[in-house]
């Protein structure tokens, strides 16, 4: 039963991984783009990506800890 347990929170936390990858390649792409139209923003436009990819990973994190404690 531990393991069918632990096999299920493994797939669990794989189908989870998927959105936050999503996530980041939507904003890493939008990021690009919104610099290519704007040079002048670039730095602005970096930053914003950046905090936007930390709080992604963020939930991917908060999963990868529930997948041990569960």
């Amino acid at each position: 039963m531990e393991v069918l347990k632990g096999a299920i929170a493994l797939i669990g936390y794989g189908l989870a991984a998927i959105g936050p990858g999503v996530g980041i390649g939507i904003i890493a792409g939008n990021a690009v783009q919104a610099m290519a139209r704007q040079p002048e923003a670039a730095g602005m436009v970096r930053t914003t990506m950046f905090l936007g990819i930390a709080f992604t990973e963020a939930l991917a994190l908060i999963g990868f800890v529930l997948f041990f404690l569960a």
